[in-house]
């Protein structure tokens, strides 16, 4: 597994729960580094490991976690850069999710050898999309989740979303958009920087 995505899971632990149950998590997993290298690659087993100690140590359900880190990775302003990457996928939540499509290589311009599952955005009437994300993890449905929910209240657009399930390597989101401007979206300035 690539090194950023440990490195998000340390992040949001740490900046949500604090140091002491970050290592406490990692003791529970027994991972030996409590400072993961984002650009390091380790093995699979390792973010499993992270994300069921994690799990078991805040006392959710591992999907609450998945969707929980979602959120942290496009709200905290730790890593304000990713929601500024998103927020260039359109100017309302509609083109945003139709940029969902491109996204994994958009990463891959930032971070070349990071590789996540391919996305397929579906839209089914003016107020229905799917997406589905594939890949070799299971679990990133989840975390979609908590960055579409963000998104969507960042865009100010009210959305309803429902975890479909897995098959096979696919996970399935239905997305119905109740409103598009159903409040004052968060401030974005194209020009602006991350600071």
């Amino acid at each position: 597994m690539h090194g950023l995505v440990n490195r998000a899971i340390q992040c949001f632990v740490r900046d949500s729960y604090g140091q002491s149950r970050w290592l406490e998590v990692t003791r529970r997993a027994g991972v030996e580094v409590t400072d993961f290298e984002a650009m390091l690659h380790y093995d699979d087993s390792v973010t499993e490991n992270l994300i069921a100690a994690a799990k078991d140590l805040i006392g959710v359900p591992e999907e609450t976690v998945l969707e929980d880190i979602g959120t942290y990775l496009v709200t905290h302003p730790n890593v304000e850069a990713l929601r500024r990457l998103l927020r260039f996928g359109g100017v309302d939540f509609v083109d945003f999710l139709h940029s969902l499509d491109e996204l994994p290589d958009r990463a891959k311009l930032a971070v070349d050898d990071l590789v996540l599952p391919s996305m397929e955005v579906r839209q089914h009437s003016a107020e229905s999309f799917s997406l589905t994300c594939k890949g070799e993890q299971a679990g990133f449905g989840y975390v979609m989740i908590g960055i579409l929910r963000t998104m969507a209240d960042d865009y100010g657009a009210l959305v309803f979303l429902e975890h479909r399930g897995a098959q096979a390597d696919a996970e399935v989101i239905d997305i119905t958009l109740v409103e598009q401007a159903f409040a004052s979206g968060r401030e974005f300035e194209l020009g602006a920087r991350a600071g």
